[in-house]
């Protein structure tokens, strides 16, 4: 009986210090990686592979909770090909994460939260044969707004990052396509 007391207490032990960074600390990730972006409503389209770079900053309030927040450039869009044509959506953010960090053993942590987003570019390149075409502002609306849900992993300060972020608000106005990203970052932390 008194064994099972003593792994029934040890396991609690561990359970309660699932977060990597100590109780009350602040730390500071700068992250690079990808995004495999697309927009919703677009049969047949293929995703753009883009840069995502930026810092995070995260709190962690107790062992297994923390809250994050960011500032993200993101390179957003698609591609869509018919008969020989290809038009490039090129939708270029500043992405601002804000996410609650729930650690569910030591370094994994899930993360949800809400991200405000700022279009700093939007073009469209259309290609075929010979010719191609390119046009600048081409009438995305200025402001996105995602939820970001995702998996982290971090070990000795390197945290690798899959998140996924669901459109909330559409990218033209009159439009009905949100964008659709899958995340992968790199990154390390700075204890501040």
């Amino acid at each position: 009986m008194k064994k099972i007391l003593l792994t029934a207490v040890v396991m609690l032990a561990s359970v309660a210090s699932y977060a990597q960074q100590a109780v009350g600390t602040f730390t500071l990730q700068p992250k690079i990686g990808m995004n495999v972006a697309s927009l919703t409503k677009c049969d047949g389209c293929d995703p753009r592979i883009g840069l995502a770079a930026g810092v995070e900053a995260e709190y962690q309030a107790t062992d297994i909770f923390s809250v994050s927040a960011g500032l993200i450039y993101s390179m957003q869009g698609n591609k869509a090909k018919e008969e020989g044509v290809t038009l490039t959506t090129k939708l270029d953010y500043i992405n601002i994460p804000i996410l609650a960090n729930v650690y569910v053993t030591k370094g994994l942590a899930v993360k949800l939260g809400v991200q405000p987003a700022f279009n700093v570019s939007d073009k469209q390149k259309l290609s075929g044969g010979k010719a191609s075409v390119e046009a600048e502002d081409v009438g995305a609306e200025s402001f996105d707004f995602s939820i970001p849900v995702g998996l982290s992993y971090e070990y000795n300060n390197v945290v690798f990052d899959a998140r996924y972020n669901f459109g909330v608000t559409n990218i033209a106005d009159g439009g009905d396509s949100k964008n659709s990203v899958f995340q992968f970052t790199l990154g390390y932390k700075f204890a501040l």
